[in-house]
C-alpha cells in the first residue's frame, strides 16, 4: 500500500500519526500565531513564513481531541497540500521512519468514515495513523479559508 514510504511521525496527546516525508518542509518551533477572521473554526490562525501567509491547522480539533492552550515544545510541522502550503499544529514531531506495506492497513478496513488517515501502521508498542493532507480541509472549508486570507491581505493582517 505505501511500499516503504518514508513517513514524517508527529504526537498528539498519546496518539501518533504520520504524514508522507514527500509532502513535509520543515519542522519549526511555535511561532505566534495571527488569528485569522471568518476563518474555518479547525484554522487557528496564520503565520508569516518568509514573506508567505500560511494557515495553521487545528490537528486536535480535527481528531475529536480536547482542546489544549499553546505549551512551550509544541512544534509546527509546515507541509503542502495539492492546493496550498499548511502549517500543522502537533506536541511533537517524532522523526521520519520508513513505512512498510506489510505493516499497513487502509483506515476503512479498521474504521470506515476515517476520512482523514488513509491508512493504520502496526506497530509493537501501537498503532500509527497515516494522515491524509489533500482531505485534511474540505471543499467549503478550502473556500472559507481562501476567502477568509484574500479578505485580509488588503487590511495589512498576517
Amino acid at each position: 500500500m505505501y511500499d516503504n514510504n518514508q513517513l514524517v511521525v508527529f504526537t498528539l496527546d498519546e496518539y501518533r500519526y504520520a504524514v508522507p516525508l514527500a509532502a513535509v518542509e520543515r519542522v519549526v518551533r511555535l511561532v505566534e500565531i495571527t488569528p485569522l477572521p471568518k476563518a474555518p473554526r479547525i484554522v487557528i490562525g496564520v503565520i508569516n513564513l518568509q514573506g508567505r501567509i500560511v494557515p495553521v491547522l487545528d490537528m486536535r480539533a480535527r481528531f475529536g481531541l480536547p482542546k489544549r492552550g499553546m505549551r512551550l515544545g509544541a512544534q509546527l510541522i509546515i507541509a503542502r497540500t495539492s492546493r496550498r502550503t499548511v502549517a500543522m499544529l502537533v506536541d511533537e514531531s517524532r522523526g521520519v521512519m520508513e513505512c512498510p506495506s506489510d505493516n499497513t492497513v487502509a483506515a476503512e478496513e479498521i474504521v470506515p468514515g476515517m476520512e482523514y488517515v488513509t491508512g493504520v501502521m502496526k506497530l509493537a508498542d501501537g498503532m500509527l495513523f497515516i494522515h491524509n493532507l489533500d482531505e485534511f480541509l474540505s471543499l467549503e472549508e478550502e473556500k472559507t479559508l481562501e476567502a477568509a486570507i484574500n479578505g485580509n491581505e488588503g487590511r495589512g493582517q498576517t
